[in-house]
């Protein structure tokens, strides 16, 4: 399948997983078809390592810039980390029931050898914990009172998480 795309926007959130991370806004030229390319800074479910930068920054990067974005734009990561990626966010929604079926969906893929990306803006701000830190609820089930220092906390739980207990 060929694409001719007349609008590219190639954009640098304050990201925080590498200082020189950028991302890549492509529309087509009825503005029907976009597509973001987010490398490491956003994942199907999940957001990279704050490497170089700060939960501000990331919080800027993800739920702001990248957020704001048209919510059918398909979202395609850098890596294949769906599966773990909500399997861990059900640790922080554990009645999510998107999150439920997404991770039911995303295991049949992988199972079948095919791929969970891409995703959408729109499914991102249902089931990524990242992308909804501006919820007072995620807040609350984190202990934080602030989108920042919710993104901050749920990062931190990510990192030191070492897959469901089977």
């Amino acid at each position: 399948m060929n694409f001719l795309f007349t609008d590219l926007a190639i954009f640098s959130p304050f990201t925080s997983h590498t200082k020189g991370h950028i991302s890549y806004y492509v529309t087509e030229n009825e503005g029907e078809d976009q597509a973001v390319f987010t490398g490491d800074t956003l994942f199907i479910a999940g957001c990279g390592k704050f490497f170089e930068g700060t939960a501000e920054q990331m919080h800027q990067s993800l739920c702001v810039t990248l957020g704001s974005l048209p919510k059918p734009t398909r979202v395609y990561c850098g890596h294949e980390y769906t599966v773990k990626n909500l399997q861990f966010a059900l640790t922080v929604e554990p009645e999510n029931t998107k999150l439920q079926q997404k991770l039911s969906w995303a295991q049949h893929q992988r199972e079948a050898g095919l791929p969970t990306i891409p995703s959408s803006v729109a499914e991102e701000l249902e089931t990524n914990p990242f992308m909804r830190v501006d919820l007072p609820e995620i807040q609350e089930k984190v202990g934080c009172k602030s989108a920042v220092e919710a993104i901050k906390e749920i990062r931190q739980r990510k990192d030191q998480w070492r897959g469901p207990l089977l």
